[in-house]
């Protein structure tokens, strides 16, 4: 590994530097307009139904309204659909489940306050956790199978996750684990890792509470037409949008406050046609990370994720600004992502591309614009084909990630400018395009990247340099 001269090193790094440079394709941004155009967009009657009427009762933390909310949902979409409203104050409550033609609004002033006790959500899920099929804890909100639904207002959903809830069960004494507590790490996920390994029937995978997996705050599978606007979501036990299977989604005007272990901000997975707009991030993890199934379960459904806009948005503590991976087997292609800031000492990177040879599947078409960066902790733009080297699997599927362009990026502080770590022995990562970037306040002064082919800088400053 070596800090790099960009021309002089090229051939030392085993990177390919063409002397012609291309820019983002004319077309692309056409084409993402055209993308958004074919999202479709939830509607609602206009029968209201209050929680209130159903039972529900606010500021009581000693009854549970989530079987009068559940009850709210029902009588709505029977009723061919409308608003079901939690109106202003605090309601205590268990899981929810959505169903089709019902916009779940919560008013200003209004805050679903999950409980914590874990035998509520014992009624197994059929999801995904990190990308294998399961049956898992019940997500706190859940939707399967339902049509045109949303979940809106400016009030507030709290999954209460903290280090006395849920978050210890990651097995990290810095989120409260101790001996005696229970733990993913004590054996639940290695459990589902192996029955993805092994092929076991999904129905056989019923993961147990002592398992330690924590649920989703929001989970919806195999869903179509969904609305997630202007509400703010918090203390999350695991993710805390998953969207699983799902077509024309959209998020917007959404605050995202989680810092517990794997608190991802919104993870579509093998889904299509997504809008990410106006929103802010602020996570223990990656912000948004976009996921195709792990391993044998994503080549085995080999549905992709595609077509997914992110514009608009602030990007604050998180792993990852906008990410693609890990668990992304069943491939992606086109990422638009323009017009968003970034900035804290906790942002580890700003685009990032992480996957190994356990994955396989095809990553291509990531177009990125105009994001401007205070600081990152590691790298602006970081392609890793070696993440997760000790991972046991079946490691014949080199994944190939191709045609990354940036354009217009700024960034005042990182460690790298660009990061890609490919293979020895072969160019899995092939067709990057930087231009018109500048990338000041890098402490390692340059990019290092080895296994890439056809890597084009154009107008890249680093430090003042131009490295073109």
């Amino acid at each position: 590994m070596f800090r790099i001269n960009f021309i002089a090193c090229a051939l030392l790094l085993r990177v390919s530097v063409p002397t012609v440079c291309a820019q983002i394709p004319e077309d692309v941004w056409a084409g993402c307009e055209k993308t958004e155009k074919q999202i479709r967009k939830t509607s609602f009657p206009e029968r209201v139904y209050n929680i209130t009427d159903f039972g529900a009762r606010a500021d009581d933390r000693e009854s549970l309204c989530h079987e009068a909310i559940n009850r709210a949902i029902i009588a709505c979409s029977h009723a061919g659909g409308g608003t079901v409203v939690v109106p202003e104050g605090e309601f205590h409550t268990g899981p929810v489940v959505l169903k089709s033609n019902v916009n779940l609004h919560l008013e200003e002033g209004a805050c679903l306050r999950f409980s914590p006790e874990r035998y509520l959500y014992e009624n197994r899920a059929l999801t995904r956790w990190e990308g294998i099929d399961c049956y898992n804890y019940q997500p706190l909100i859940y939707a399967c199978g339902e049509s045109n639904i949303a979940i809106t207002g400016k009030g507030v959903i709290d999954g209460q996750g903290s280090n006395e809830n849920w978050w210890y069960m990651c097995g990290s004494a810095r989120y409260g684990w101790r001996d005696g507590l229970i733990a993913a790490k004590l054996g639940g996920r290695e459990k589902l890792l192996r029955y993805a390994e092994t092929f076991t029937p999904t129905d056989k995978r019923q993961m147990t509470p002592e398992d330690g997996l924590r649920p989703q705050l929001v989970n919806f599978y195999r869903c179509n037409t969904v609305l997630v606007q202007d509400v703010t979501l918090k203390n999350s036990p695991f993710w805390v949008i998953h969207p699983l299977f799902c077509e024309n989604l959209t998020v917007s005007g959404v605050k995202i406050d989680s810092h517990g272990p794997n608190s991802d901000g919104c993870d579509p997975e093998s889904s299509r046609n997504i809008l990410i707009e106006n929103c802010v991030f602020d996570t223990g993890d990656d912000c948004i990370a976009i996921k195709s199934g792990r391993n044998a379960d994503g080549r085995r459904w080999n549905i992709p994720s595609e077509n997914i806009i992110v514009r608009n948005c602030v990007m604050k503590d998180g792993h990852g600004g906008v990410v693609v991976g890990s668990e992304i087997s069943g491939g992606f292609r086109n990422l638009f992502v323009e017009n968003c800031r970034m900035d804290s000492p906790n942002l580890e990177r700003v685009i990032r591309i992480k996957t190994n040879n356990c994955r396989g599947g095809l990553v291509e078409n990531i177009y990125v614009r105009n994001i401007t960066v205070g600081e990152c902790r590691e790298a602006v733009l970081k392609i890793n084909l070696l993440y997760e080297s000790g991972e046991n699997c079946d490691r014949s599927f080199p994944p190939t990630v191709r045609n990354v362009y940036l354009s217009d990026v700024t960034s005042e502080r990182s460690e790298y400018g660009i990061l890609i770590t490919g293979y020895d022995d072969r160019f899995n990562v092939e067709d990057v395009f930087v231009n018109n970037c500048r990338f000041n306040h890098v402490a390692k002064n340059g990019n290092l990247i080895t296994g890439a082919r056809n890597v084009q800088l154009k107008n890249l400053h680093v430090n003042g340099r131009q490295l073109d």
